[in-house]
């Protein structure tokens, strides 16, 4: 019996945890159910704890057979997937290139508490860029710094950070979306790299359901 997949997710405008492992299993075309909790509401919490240990999206149900188990966290649900589908080439082959996507996609996850905080995402909208004090500018800074490396030591022809869709693009897909939000200034190939993430079809797919929301 083959797997079956069911991704839990948060509202596409404003869940950015929950975009990144949608934008990985949409771009390499793995078959899934999908299951949108929408945020913010009287019932939300109750619905995300009946499907996620955590109490979070996303949640990424897997059957197989008999067995039943969930993953929980972006990360831990595409490195599971990265396991279960090396066919797909979620991480780069080449060991320097891997070890360097998964360096950038660990500080994504943990860091930029900053951004976060002054551009929230809210992917529907478009509004003026606020005041940016020097800790937003300096992790903004620091993003386009990774990029940038990434583009010059990897990217090579495909467009994407290590050459092809990985992980990485996933992780920086939802600051993608802040910065085209927020009207953030951002140099040449950053921003031509923005673009290249915005014209994903997945992430045209996703961003035409947060606009619907």
């Amino acid at each position: 019996m083959a797997t079956r997949y069911t991704l839990f997710i948060g509202s596409k405008n404003i869940s950015s945890w929950s975009l990144r492992p949608w934008l990985v299993m949409k771009t390499v075309k793995l078959d899934f159910a999908e299951v949108l909790i929408p945020l913010r509401k009287p019932e939300t919490k109750t619905a995300i704890k009946r499907n996620s240990p955590s109490g979070k999206v996303p949640a990424l149900k897997i059957e197989d057979g008999q067995q039943s188990e969930i993953v929980w966290d972006s990360l831990a649900i595409c490195e599971t997937l990265a396991e279960r589908h090396p066919q797909a080439h979620l991480w780069p082959a080449e060991a320097a290139a891997r070890a360097e996507a998964r360096s950038i996609v660990a500080e994504m996850h943990s860091g930029f508490p900053d951004l976060r905080n002054v551009l929230s995402m809210d992917i529907a909208a478009r509004h003026p860029t606020p005041p940016l004090g020097d800790a937003v500018q300096e992790q903004i800074a620091r993003i386009v710094a990774i990029w940038e490396s990434a583009l010059a030591r990897f990217g090579r022809e495909g467009g994407s950070l290590f050459g092809h869709f990985s992980i990485a693009d996933a992780f920086y897909a939802p600051v993608v979306t802040r910065f085209e939000t927020y009207g953030v200034h951002l140099p040449v190939g950053a921003q031509a790299y923005t673009q290249r993430i915005l014209a994903l079809p997945a992430m045209q797919e996703w961003t035409k359901a947060a606009k619907a929301e």
